[in-house]
Order: structure tokens, then C-alpha cells, then sequence
């Protein structure tokens, strides 16, 4: 399933998600309070949906799901190391799996920096920049791992 990001719906979500009463984002949607509370059910629904089915094709056993904060945490199964599914507004669903990495030799090291910070900042997470997003990423998770 894919998560409908363009839909109102997944607006109210991400305002409710940053701290934003049902009142307040209805406020200013000039909508109704049970409006948006039918929105947000039907939005939690499929977030949650979402985030197991990427739990089930990534082989991944669940051990919490909040799909207000848009976070699955589990245990990889084939690469026996913790995992945490999320998602973020900017990057849609990503899958991390706790390791160390050899950050200075990725390719992907400007996007996993650029996609921890927009992450943390969806979230209102402060995290210490530094030159390895593997402890970036570590910091964060932590963070979120008490979200849930």
C-alpha cells in the first residue's frame, strides 16, 4: 500500500504529528473538529497498514507500533539487528536497521544526513550535528524509541 501523502488527510496527520490540536489544524482548515477526527482515524489506518506491510516485506518482527507518530520498531529477522520503519512527510516510508556504518566511503551520506535532519525536525527532535550520521542516526532513534 502506499501512503497517500498528497491527500488532506496526510496534511492533518503531519499537523496533529508536530503538536497540533484536532481544534487547531480544524481552525485552520475552516473544517469541522469531527471532520478532521474522521480524517485522522481513517489516515492513522492506513499509516499503521503501511508500516506493517513494510514490516512483512522487510522481514522485520514487530515489537511497537505507533501510527500517530508514524514509527514501527522491530528486529530484523535476516540481519538479526534492530529496525525502526517511519514515516517521514519529506521522504515518505524508510526502513533503518541498527549498525555501524562506514559513513566516509557511502554514496549515500549527504541524503542519510539530509533525511536525518528533515526527519528530526518533522519530529521537533533536537539532535548534535556531527560529520557521521551513523551517530546522528543513533541519537535520533534513541529519541524516537521513547516516543513510543
Amino acid at each position: 500500500m502506499l501512503l497517500p501523502t498528497n491527500e488532506k488527510g496526510f496534511g492533518f496527520w503531519t499537523l496533529r504529528r508536530s503538536g497540533v490540536s484536532n481544534s487547531g489544524i480544524a481552525q485552520q482548515m475552516g473544517i469541522s473538529r469531527q471532520a478532521v477526527s474522521h480524517a485522522l482515524r481513517a489516515m492513522d489506518e492506513k499509516v499503521e497498514s503501511t508500516l506493517r506491510e513494510m514490516a512483512s516485506a522487510n522481514q522485520i518482527a514487530i515489537e511497537k507500533v505507533n501510527a500517530g507518530r508514524g514509527i514501527l520498531l522491530g528486529q530484523s529477522i535476516p540481519f538479526a539487528a534492530a529496525a525502526i520503519i517511519f514515516v517521514s512527510q519529506k521522504h515518505g516510508v524508510q526502513v533503518w536497521y541498527e549498525h555501524e556504518g562506514d559513513c566516509g566511503t557511502c554514496p549515500r551520506y549527504t541524503e542519510c544526513i539530509e533525511l536525518l535532519w528533515d526527519y528530526s525536525g518533522e519530529l521537533g527532535i533536537r539532535i548534535t550535528r556531527t560529520a557521521d550520521p551513523t551517530k546522528m542516526a543513533e541519537e535520533l532513534f534513541f529519541k524516537v524509541k521513547e516516543m513510543v
